[in-house]
């Protein structure tokens, strides 16, 4: 389904503009729809780019984990759009897409660890409103992550959350970026619940 642009789509013009369009075609193969609603406001695109640099060179969180909690937070969110470029970002970081694409119903699937199913409980009660995070399940995380990992994990979860409001409330769609992965996602059962247990 296109994205609707509920916030109208910009005309992406300019030298940066140019630069922007083909950085983006040579990395991602299109022009992210979100960067036509951010142009509209270009110091807040220019900071929403510079933030995200500097977040990509974080390294105390394993990137499997990072990337399981931002697809559970975009899920509860109901953000397609970010689903569909959370998975073509793990696919191109190499991840195990069979686990990946699990991660929208993985309350039912049985590949994940200890350890991972708590990161993706971690991520959903971080995105419920009201919040659901325990003290029990943040000390779990601490003793098995350590305090700098369950930092950057929860400041990532806390920015998916940014992510997928934003291109949720600007009416943002799933682009096809997905579409280069062999497994699509797997979209969560009707009897499941994304109440954390």
């Amino acid at each position: 389904m296109p994205s609707t642009f509920r916030i109208p789509r910009a005309t992406i013009t300019g030298l940066y503009g140019r630069v922007l369009s083909a950085y983006a075609r040579r990395t991602y193969g299109q022009v992210p729809d979100n960067a036509y609603v951010l142009w509209h406001h270009r110091p807040v695109l220019k900071a929403v780019l510079g933030f995200e640099q500097k977040v990509a060179k974080w390294d105390r969180l394993d990137p499997t984990l990072k990337s399981y909690a931002q697809l559970a937070s975009a899920g509860v969110i109901g953000c397609s759009w970010c689903l569909d470029f959370g998975y073509f970002l793990a696919h191109d970081e190499g991840l195990d897409l069979a686990k990946v694409r699990e991660v929208p119903r993985w309350r039912e699937s049985d590949v994940f660890t200890p350890l991972e199913r708590e990161v993706l409980a971690y991520a959903e009660a971080m995105s419920h409103t009201p919040l659901t995070v325990t003290d029990e399940m943040v000390d779990r995380l601490v003793d098995q992550l350590g305090a700098e990992a369950v930092v950057e994990l929860t400041q990532m979860i806390a920015l998916e959350n940014m992510r997928s409001r934003f291109n949720s409330a600007a009416g943002l769609q799933s682009q096809g970026y997905s579409d280069v992965c062999e497994l699509p996602l797997a979209s969560v059962s009707a009897g499941s619940t994304s109440e954390v247990s």
